[in-house]
């Protein structure tokens, strides 16, 4: 028995929550189970709450600098968790990953530019991209089978690199909505290919310290001198943590040549002034929150093997991805027959299950549907078994 109860089942009524309060607008109906947007349903680290606590008790809420305790507890994390070496000079804030994402490519890329993705992938890439007035180029990723379900198409990446002369790749690392930890070797290959074409690399390592099964996390700017030369790597506390409601996020960027004049453009445009609340959770959760971490993730762990087993003894035509990082699976459901739109309101209108559509991250997901699966596992087998009802149907 842990410290920590991640069976506990929270009434999130009232809590102003985009996960539940959007059911209907989005899924068109209240009586769903959420599954669907990177939000856990566990209580966050309870050293996060107290000191959170702590410093709503004081009486002035006025404009706030973050301490060298908030610097340093990132630089400590990133080395802890992941051997990666960062100095303070690398570092800035951003209020948010996706923010961040666009921050940079408006910085670093003019209208008419072309970005790369890797579909399918997390849709704020191709949004950021295509609303700012670029323009997106795809690099699908191969699809496989077994433990390697996709890999990175390198040669496809080096001819758009070639003749397409992208400005920007925005990869994700590991990947959403599969859950892949990127080898060092493919990182190297793409450092290399973007140093010599001129490509600017922006890696989303959001999902960076929920490895899993006794994966690694292996960040893009550590794998070679080209990787530094061309990376601005975003990472965060709040999928870790459970706390993105506190819009707190970093950006790293090693490089000085990229990196002066962007954060001075950061800077001066207020965009790296932190929120008080941001740097206080954010200097709590990486400089206590590390056990109720070791204590999360063999929970879901423990969650993924139940996907997996229930889905093999009772979901005939669908086949749950194992992830190496974070809460997402990624459900291959084209053995159902189904279109699309039939399985979303399979899942919707008689499973009532809330999930995302697979092609929300590129054509390349039709057929499959990505399933939050941090949630108490009673509440997980009672929507699988609602799931194994309605195929039976």
């Amino acid at each position: 028995m842990g410290k920590y109860n991640f069976d506990e089942v929270i009434d999130r009524s009232g809590s102003k929550c985009m996960k539940y309060d959007d059911l209907c607008g989005l899924f068109g109906r209240r009586d769903v189970t959420p599954m669907w947007i990177a939000d856990m349903e566990f209580a966050t680290s309870p050293a996060i709450v107290e000191a959170m606590c702590e410093r709503m008790r004081h009486p002035i809420y006025g404009y706030s600098t973050p301490g060298d305790g908030y610097w340093s507890s990132i630089i400590s994390w990133l080395d802890r968790r992941h051997g990666f070496n960062v100095e303070r000079c690398d570092l800035a804030f951003v209020p948010g990953v996706v923010r961040g994402i666009a921050y940079a490519v408006n910085f670093f890329t003019r209208p008419g530019d072309k970005v790369v993705i890797q579909p399918p992938v997390y849709h704020p890439f191709r949004i950021v991209t295509e609303g700012n007035g670029r323009v997106v180029v795809e690099n699908p990723l191969i699809a496989g089978d077994g433990e390697f379900f996709y890999r990175m198409d390198l040669a496809g990446l080096e001819e758009i690199f070639e003749q397409e002369r992208p400005k920007m790749m925005i990869l994700c690392n590991p990947h959403n909505p599969v859950g892949i930890q990127w080898d060092a070797d493919t990182l190297r290959t793409v450092a290399s290919l973007a140093r010599r074409y001129g490509v600017i690399v922006v890696s989303d390592e959001i999902h960076s310290d929920l490895m899993l099964f006794g994966c690694r996390h292996i960040p893009f700017a550590s794998v070679s001198d080209d990787a530094a030369a061309v990376s601005v790597t975003f990472g965060a506390p709040s999928k870790t943590f459970n706390i993105p409601g506190l819009v707190s996020s970093w950006v790293i960027v090693k490089n000085p040549q990229l990196r002066e004049r962007f954060y001075q453009w950061l800077e001066v445009n207020e965009f790296s002034s932190p929120f008080f609340c941001a740097t206080t959770g954010t200097e709590a959760a990486y400089t206590y929150g590390e056990e109720w971490l070791e204590e999360l993730i063999p929970y879901i762990e423990e969650n993924i093997r139940t996907v997996e087993d229930f889905a093999c003894k009772n979901l005939p035509g669908v086949k749950a991805v194992r992830p190496q990082a974070s809460f997402l699976m990624w459900l291959d459901c084209r053995e159902l027959g189904l279109t699309q739109s039939q399985l979303e309101r399979m899942f919707v209108d008689k499973a009532h299950l809330a999930l995302n559509t697979g092609v929300m991250f590129g054509c390349q997901g039709e057929g499959f549907m990505r399933m939050n699966i941090a949630m108490p596992r009673a509440q997980l087998l009672k929507a699988l078994a609602s799931l194994a009802a309605a195929l039976a149907q």
